[in-house]
């Protein structure tokens, strides 16, 4: 089989209910069906497939299971399994916006948490929401980031992600719109290679409210994408890219594997794999990874 259907979901709600729906969908898309291989119980399964119009099966597919609480993704069963992983970190790696936790701190979170959603939607340009959020933490002191730290929280399966891949023989890189402090702290609690963010001006013990230049938005994250292809000498069908925002689907859309996860509409709907329901070891299950294979995470 030439396609590989995946279908996951949180531990424990994949029934085979889905599963035979899936497969009466797939027979009446006039697509010839192999028998279903499980890679964790109740929570992912691949199905494969051939067709003359893929893209038309998924598209299918996803109408038929739309009332289900069921991830569908659907791609070629030849060269699953990627060699990097470029991962956003808000709303990503991690629960939450780092920047909106900041502003917690201030005492403004409304204020800059509707203006970090806007421009997450892609309704206002991220560099200059960018600016216009942090101009408004000026004089917050230093020691705030460090609170902010303790307190992030990650995403479920995150770590099991970025280990198993690393020990897959990947490459993994945190590249975000954040701020290195933030980055840093996540990329050696999670074990990722290397991390990549934007840059808080401090001065006197306090935020200045203004951020180093360049920027780091959606250019420079498809930028790294290549980037990395090219000094590992790999092909960008060869990368899994992940994220949530407007200024991640530059990456997603090159990426051999773009994952738009709990995304907003606009970047759900452009991305060419979705997930909404399965956590972050939905990336694995896409790979065509068991759950059998997981590698342990760092301890911390």
């Amino acid at each position: 089989m030439q396609q590989v259907l995946t279908l996951c979901a949180a531990p424990g709600a994949l029934t085979t209910d889905f599963v035979t729906k899936a497969t009466e969908l797939l027979t009446e898309s006039c697509a010839r069906i192999g028998e279903p291989h499980w890679l964790a119980h109740q929570e992912a399964v691949d199905i494969g497939f051939d067709a003359e119009r893929p893209g038309d099966v998924l598209a299918r597919l996803r109408a038929g299971l739309s009332n289900f609480p069921v991830d569908v993704n659907a791609g070629p069963q030849e060269g699953r399994r990627k060699r990097l992983l470029i991962a956003d970190m808000d709303s990503t790696i991690i629960i939450g916006e780092s920047l909106d936790e900041l502003a917690d701190h201030a005492g403004i979170r409304d204020r800059i948490a509707a203006i970090t959603a806007r421009a997450m939607r892609g309704e206002l340009d991220f560099e200059s929401a960018l600016r216009e959020r942090v101009g408004m933490l000026r004089g917050l002191p230093a020691t705030t980031i460090d609170a902010v730290i303790d307190g992030l929280q990650l995403t479920p399966g995150a770590d099991v992600l970025v280990a198993t891949m690393k020990a897959m023989g990947a490459y993994c890189a945190l590249v975000s719109g954040g701020f290195t402090p933030m980055t840093g702290a996540i990329r050696q609690r999670v074990g990722f290679d290397e991390d990549r963010a934007n840059t808080l001006i401090v001065e006197d013990g306090a935020l200045t409210g203004t951020v180093g230049e360049p920027i780091l938005g959606r250019d420079a994250k498809l930028a790294t994408l290549r980037e990395l292809c090219t000094t590992r000498r790999l092909p960008l069908d060869s990368a899994v890219t992940v994220g949530d925002g407007a200024n991640d689907l530059a990456m997603l859309e090159a990426a051999g594997m773009g994952v738009a996860f709990r995304a907003k509409p606009a970047v759900r709907d452009a991305a060419g794999f979705r997930i909404e329901h399965a956590d972050l070891r939905g990336l694995l299950y896409l790979q065509g990874i068991e759950a059998t294979e997981f590698a342990a995470p760092p301890i911390t």
